[in-house]
């Protein structure tokens, strides 16, 4: 051991040298505390590897997905061409892609996976969806992609090991048909990066990640102080021999620190272990092979650095509150008040971030305001970390009165309220960050459902673009109509028309059918209506508009009387609403047929679907109940789910850890408790006090800090502040059952140290 006083790199690194040595032969004690201490590092290194290696599995997966995506266009055929179709559908709510093939020569690309493109008739399928198919109760999708399955497609040409892709062999593809390319090549098309994310997408990515990440460093950081109090009084025996203050903090850090590399190397192995299974327990969306889980060596490095780093940097900080002198430590004394004024700096500087983009986020920002979102969300929910303790503290220096073990959990929690509080942070942190998630994501579906029209009317449309053989509108509408689970179809024809040098976009159905895409006061047929905003001279009263330009006998004069109305649809708004009585020129062909669902046939929109993919395989079928969790939002949703179990089961440990950690160190004093005739069920009270009263408190502090951050986000993408009450009381109640179900568990242990045995001691 250094000499008191001595300084220099020498004594700081045999200073740390010994620290290690303590932390590996530490006896019975020494053991447990590094254990627990690489187990609880390990599991959060475990998550910060598999989060640096999200970018990896990224990048492979859009590989995949571009290589086999079909190449730029050709203008002329050619033995090397084919022709091409997208032919997507679903499954209930899983996607499945489909690209349908007709070779134009003998040398004709081949798709990646696939030894040859299939024949007329012939479909190859990835294995997940051959798996499907072969499923009893998806039979209406094996209606639907009625062909001979001659093989399964390779993993170099799917996007994930629960891809459901197919190729159709057809020889029904026309050039220049609506939906129909030629290519020469799969691959480089691109992964469109001139593409811009959404304001609400790009809220929700950032506020997903620091919501994951920043409990599991919570988490990193209080498994370091494990054993914290048997520590501090084997450290006392250290100064007892002569060690100074500056020597006892270095070896405390050593001690640390071999815990913290232990519990790297468990992290790697847990991390390696979990790559050959995780890729087939998440999401289809997500899901990857295990060789695309690559961690991305600058993060990587990055974590080898800071875990360590924040790992001594938090054990000398907590040594910083502690006296630590040759006869004991000075924890036990009257915690100092803490002070409010400096926690209240972060939380600030949060807002202040963020307040400027309230109203003025847009579509494709740049990186600086990706940046400012990121550091303003990370500063609020720091800021409740920090806000936490002085809470806690201050509410349980109130509390008094009550039964035993009211008084047994709150005296101690006045006494030392830090391990509680540790443990508590993470959790209060995952549910600020969940219910912030969840409203911005509530938003977004509410926003969607908008953008459907009135679902009530109709929960589904089938769109045909192309004109298949033998196939009228009248014929589409009947077969819709006969297709069971369906009610009524109501077709709507939308010419774009032509009035001078502009275009108007004019729908053309009945009142009930023009109900669903807005709120008409009144209607009859022949009435003609004007969206809000749109009124322009060439769709006034008196405008000659031709409805088909190929076809002069179109032409329609707008008549009088035309009323305003708002429409439902934000995205893709129409000029004209109008009901076939008010044309004096024949009705164009309809090609969207809204279809109203019998609510009591779970399979109504499979029904559909098949329906319309014998129709026309390019057929586009939108069902508005579940496209409101489909596509990127559906992604976020299910990320957000996964994460919240994966977060809940992290801290739900880290409880439990904390919590038997505290039993063991007062031991002693509940076996005195115990022969003086305590009952078991007033110290299992105790404990349930112990834990619930911290949690409680940062529970109410979560939701408002998370219903904060959630108006605030929805402010700043220009959605309407709604909350999802029934979510932010899952998520709450969630986080209760962890607190029980961690209560439960440490109870076996209690009633083990309430035996004689433990009044023993050396």
């Amino acid at each position: 051991m250094s000499a008191p006083g001595r300084r220099g790199p020498t004594a700081c690194f045999g200073d740390l040298l010994l620290g290690i040595r303590l932390g590996v032969a530490g006896g019975r004690s020494g053991w447990f505390r590094l254990v627990m201490t690489a187990v609880g590092v390990g599991l959060g290194v475990a998550m910060l590897l598999t989060a640096t290696a999200l970018p990896t599995v990224g990048l492979a997966r859009a590989d995949r997905s571009e290589a086999r995506s079909p190449g730029p266009g050709v203008e002329a055929p050619g033995p090397d061409t084919l022709l091409y179709a997208k032919a997507d559908t679903n499954w209930r709510e899983l996607p499945v892609g489909g690209l349908l093939l007709r070779p134009e020569g003998g040398q004709a690309p081949v798709p990646p996976g696939v030894e040859r493109n299939p024949a007329p008739g012939e479909m190859v399928v990835s294995p997940a969806l051959a798996e499907l198919l072969a499923a009893p109760d998806a039979r209406l999708l094996a209606e639907r992609l009625d062909a001979r399955v001659v093989g399964t497609i390779a993993p170099e040409g799917l996007s994930g090991p629960r891809d459901l892709f197919y190729y159709l062999g057809v020889d029904s593809l026309e050039a220049g048909s609506f939906g129909v390319s030629r290519t020469d090549t799969f691959g480089g098309g691109g992964r469109g990066d001139g593409a811009t994310l959404p304001a609400v997408f790009l809220v929700l990515a950032i506020l997903g990640l620091v919501v994951l990440l920043l409990p599991v460093m919570i988490f990193v950081t209080t498994a370091v102080r494990f054993g914290s109090e048997s520590r501090d009084r084997q450290l006392a025996a250290i100064r007892l021999v002569g060690a100074d203050t500056t020597t006892t903090r270095r070896i405390a850090a050593g001690e640390t620190l071999v815990g913290t590399l232990l519990g790297m190397v468990v992290g790697g192995l847990l991390f390696l272990a979990a790559g050959r299974m995780v890729g087939d327990l998440v999401p289809v969306r997500f899901s990857f092979f295990p060789a695309d889980l690559r961690p991305v060596p600058a993060l990587v490095a990055l974590v080898v650095l800071v875990v360590p780093t924040a790992a001594v940097l938090v054990t000398l900080s907590a040594l910083r509150g502690v006296m630590i002198e040759p006869l004991g430590v000075v924890r036990r004394g009257r915690q100092r008040r803490r002070r409010l004024g400096w926690r209240l700096v972060p939380p600030v500087l949060g807002v202040l971030l963020l307040a400027p983009l309230v109203g003025g986020l847009t579509d494709g920002t740049g990186t600086l305001v990706e940046v400012q979102i990121t550091a303003g969300v990370t500063f609020l929910l720091l800021g409740m970390v920090l806000l936490l303790p002085w809470l806690v503290q201050s509410v349980v220096h109130r509390l008094g009165g009550g039964g035993v073990a009211w008084q047994l959990a709150v005296r101690r929690l006045q006494l030392d309220s830090d391990t509680a509080v540790r443990a508590v942070s993470g959790i209060a942190v995952s549910v600020a960050g969940i219910i912030a998630v969840q409203g911005v994501l509530g938003a977004g579906q509410a926003a969607m459902t908008d953008r459907h029209g009135d679902s009530t009317r109709f929960q589904a449309s089938v769109s045909v673009y192309t004109e298949p053989v033998d196939w009228s509108a009248e014929r589409i509408t009947t077969t819709l109509a006969d297709t069971p689970g369906v009610d009524t179809v109501n077709a709507v024809a939308r010419p774009f028309g032509v009035s001078g040098s502009s275009t108007v976009d004019v729908l053309i159905a009945d009142c009930d059918g023009l109900r669903f895409y807005a709120p008409l006061p009144t209607c009859t047929d022949g009435d003609t209506f004007v969206a809000d905003g749109r009124e322009r001279p060439e769709i006034a009263p008196g405008a000659s508009i031709v409805l088909d330009e190929d076809d002069p006998g179109t032409r329609w004069t707008v008549p009088n009387g035309i009323r305003p109305v708002e429409q439902y649809d934000r995205l893709v708004v129409a000029d004209l609403l109008v009901t076939p009585g008010a044309l004096a020129v024949p009705t164009p062909e309809p090609s969207t047929f809204l279809v109203r669902l019998d609510a009591t046939d779970p399979d109504a929109i499979e029904q559909v679907r098949t329906a319309a993919y014998r129709i026309d395989p390019l057929a586009f079928v939108s069902d508005f109940d579940e496209q409101v969790t489909s596509g990127l939002l559906g992604t976020f949703e299910q990320a957000l789910q996964v994460g919240a179990v994966a977060l809940l089961l992290l801290i739900g440990a880290s409880m439990l850890v904390n919590v038997l950690e505290q039993l063991r160190e007062r031991r002693r004093l509940l076996a005195v408790l115990s022969a003086f005739g305590t009952r078991r069920r007033t110290l299992s009270g105790s404990v349930l006090y112990q834990v619930g009263i911290p949690v409680l408190l940062g529970l109410v502090l979560a939701v408002v800090t998370g219903g904060g951050l959630g108006a605030l986000l929805l402010a700043m993408v220009q959605e309407p502040i709604r909350f999802n009450w029934a979510a932010i009381a899952g998520v709450t109640g969630a986080a209760a059952v962890v607190v029980l179900v961690v209560t439960a568990a440490s109870l076996p242990l209690l009633w083990r140290l309430t035996r004689a045995e433990g009044l023993r001691t050396e």
